[in-house]
């Protein structure tokens, strides 16, 4: 009970749409209905400015980070020992992110989920999580786009660490393994349609400008 319990939390701390409640703060009703209507940190900036999404950015990577720590809290604490703990940490993991893209409190459409997965990654997997951002920045210092940066940081966490495994030999978990490839592929899927404005050559290129139509 105390799993499934947790795990739901986990779910519902994803699906707290922060984009909206953040980018209402600095005036904007309903960033839905502005820019490109997406959630995340990158139509708020366009839309409301950098600070607006700094803090998005932040509270979403926090709620990746926030559920792997309340899942370890709720192990530790209530004698959950007969459970395997990487097995609870990756289903709290998946769990948030899926919380973040199909959010309940929005009738199912959240944001893209790399900054969650970011953040499940800085609570698990910190060096490989430093490496995807790495890898993200540099994505998109080069295209211009944050979502081909988004897409390629996502799917190098699952392959890096498949290459850790089966390549160079270290001990990494298969759990890890399985949970890292379903948040990639969650990942890829909520930007469905940004990968085909990037193939029809429509996808517009991101500046650090604020309050201009340029990301998506």
């Amino acid at each position: 009970m105390l799993i499934s319990l947790t795990i739901l939390m986990a779910y519902l701390v994803g699906a707290v749409p922060f984009g909206i409640i953040i980018s209402r703060i600095f005036g904007i009703k309903d960033i839905r209905n502005e820019g490109s209507g997406n959630i995340g940190a990158a139509n708020v900036w366009r839309v409301a400015g950098y600070k607006a999404a700094v803090w998005v950015f932040i509270a979403d990577i926090g709620k990746g980070a926030v559920a792997i720590l309340m899942a370890e809290a709720a192990y530790n604490n209530f004698n959950l020992s007969f459970y395997s703990l990487d097995l609870f940490l990756a289903t709290c993991g998946a769990a948030v992110v899926i919380g973040h893209i199909f959010p309940v409190f929005l009738k199912f459409k959240g944001g893209k989920g790399a900054n969650t997965t970011l953040g499940v990654a800085a609570a698990l997997l910190p060096i490989h999580s430093l490496i995807c951002l790495s890898v993200f920045l540099a994505v998109l210092m080069v295209t211009k786009y944050v979502s081909l940066g988004s897409i390629i940081g996502a799917t190098v966490l699952s392959l890096g660490l498949a290459f850790e495994k089966y390549i160079l030999g270290h001990a990494v978990s298969n759990v890890y393994l399985v949970m890292t490839s379903i948040l990639t592929v969650l990942v890829i899927f909520a930007h469905r349609k940004n990968i085909s404005r990037i193939i029809s050559g429509n996808e517009k290129v991101f500046s650090f400008s604020t309050k201009t139509e340029n990301i998506r």
